[in-house]
């Protein structure tokens, strides 16, 4: 994967990841094929912050049907980053 501009797809925001901002964690969506380098490099260039650690797992699509019809939903990849203490991302905004 050599494109870092289509490495992050979007952040994840839900109850579940904002209990995670106590540890300095913040999850995203990613790229099926990016790795953990992929990753830290593109929260590097794009929000200047240095990434500790990265866990990633993947999401298998669900079967879903449609009367007679029986399709897959598509797999996706989610990250879940570990930023330097003290650092912030700007989407989530500072805490004062």
């Amino acid at each position: 994967m050599t494109n870092i501009s289509r490495v992050l797809i979007k952040p994840v925001m839900t109850e579940k990841t904002s209990r995670q901002e106590v540890n300095n964690q913040y999850t995203f969506l990613v790229d099926l094929k990016a790795s953990k380098v992929n990753i830290k490099q593109a929260i590097k260039k794009f929000y200047n912050v240095d990434a500790v650690s990265i866990n990633t797992l993947i999401l298998k699509g669900k079967q879903k049907r449609q009367g007679k019809f029986i399709g897959k939903r598509n797999d996706r990849k989610k990250a879940i980053i570990t930023l330097a203490e003290g650092q912030v991302l700007p989407i989530w905004g500072a805490e004062a």
